[in-house]
């Protein structure tokens, strides 16, 4: 038994891999973290572009795909092969669990982020293309993604909501789960328990972006209030991630959620992402330690489950102190920071960052194809 075990059995957290790459699940590494506790991976473009780029492993499949394929169809085909074998690594997890955890989460091209329609379209071909029980659709929670979720999940397929940075787009997250339920309902599903979905929260970028602006305004302030501005850095995600489960817990109860329930509806659980420390001052399990409860998933890139797995704690903490993590907050505020316009740029830079991230996979892709195959289309 490790930490990740105790977390999951003592805790009821599920602790994910924020990691792919083809060499892990050939070569066994996968398994063996699942031996020690991981219940599920994520993936991204960004993941996918590090695990593409410079690695031959994919050369031989990418040669033959050219045949028939044009770059970003091969690519694709090498994603879905990528998810289909993490899926089968972990598809026992999946059905000892009862469908709680064991999924493989594959996201949606980032060129949709505001794109209802496309993004409806993507995600049904990809569940369609996968047609596995213990897989997630990443759908990034942007306005136009918020639609493209609640008619997903209207349509009983499993989404990851991604990219979810303010308490108001939980809000509405959480709405699109229930409002899609009751459509599922309406259409005629009688047995609700095959759709399951998390609400991912990226948390160690609000802290990066909000210190950020506290710093800024400390250089502009008088001593008193720039001592105040310093000491509130490294507050903000982890007391917004808090609050949230609050709302969590207010939104899956009463009688909306137990007529859903009773239709063997199950909560959409929060997830913790981005939580590797961005700052070397922080403790490095900040964002893994200070959100342990039940109910919720953490997905944590290789250095933190290495971290956790040698000095984790899996003791409860995300709602020791909701009070404090409240006021947290408003001192936020009064400081003079607008957690609405971070989460705005937080949003926007999440979106950018991952289409960068695409765009340059392809050119390297491309390129690639020109080494492998002269004369191949550069589509």
């Amino acid at each position: 038994m490790t930490r990740l075990h105790d977390l999951y059995r003592d805790q009821g957290q599920s602790p994910w891999l924020d990691n792919l790459r083809r060499d892990m699940v050939r070569q066994g590494m996968l398994g063996k973290l699942v031996d020690q506790g991981i219940r599920g991976v994520t993936s991204n473009p960004t993941i996918f572009a590090k695990a593409i780029e410079g690695n031959d492993a994919y050369d031989e499949q990418f040669r033959a795909l050219l045949a028939d394929h044009d770059v970003a169809g091969a690519y694709w085909e090498l994603v879905l092969d990528d998810i289909a074998a993490a899926a089968a690594v972990l598809r026992p997890v999946h059905d000892e669990s009862a469908g709680v955890d064991g999924y493989v989460s594959v996201e949606v091209a980032p060129s949709l982020a505001n794109d209802t329609d496309g993004t409806v379209a993507a995600a049904r071909d990809l569940h369609e293309r996968l047609g596995l029980p213990n897989v997630f659709v990443k759908i990034p929670a942007t306005q136009a993604g918020v639609t493209a979720i609640r008619t997903m999940i209207g349509e009983g397929r499993s989404i990851n909501v991604t990219l979810i940075f303010s308490l108001e787009r939980y809000a509405q997250v959480m709405e699109a789960y229930l409002g899609g339920l009751e459509d599922a309902v309406a259409a005629g599903t009688t047995d609700l328990g095959h759709i399951r979905s998390v609400a991912s929260f990226f948390v160690s970028r609000v802290d990066t972006e909000v210190d950020r602006r506290l710093e800024l305004l400390a250089r502009q302030a008088d001593a008193p209030l720039a001592d105040a501005l310093l000491a509130a850095r490294g507050t903000a995600a982890v007391a917004q991630a808090q609050v949230a489960y609050q709302r969590f817990g207010e939104t899956f109860r009463g009688p909306r959620w137990e007529a859903l329930a009773a239709r063997g509806a199950t909560v959409q659980r929060p997830l913790w992402a981005s939580t590797s420390t961005k700052n070397p001052a922080y403790p490095d399990l900040l964002y893994v330690d200070s959100l342990v409860g039940p109910d919720t998933v953490n997905t944590m890139p290789d250095a933190t489950v290495d971290a956790f797995l040698d000095h984790g704690t899996p003791a409860r903490t995300v709602d020791a102190d909701p009070a404090g993590a409240a006021a947290a907050l408003e001192r936020l505020a009064d400081l003079g920071l607008d957690l609405h316009d971070v989460a705005r740029v937080l949003e926007d830079q999440g979106v950018a960052s991952f289409e960068s991230s695409f765009e340059d996979l392809l050119r390297v892709l491309r390129e690639k194809a020109a080494s492998l195959a002269p004369g191949t289309p550069r589509g």
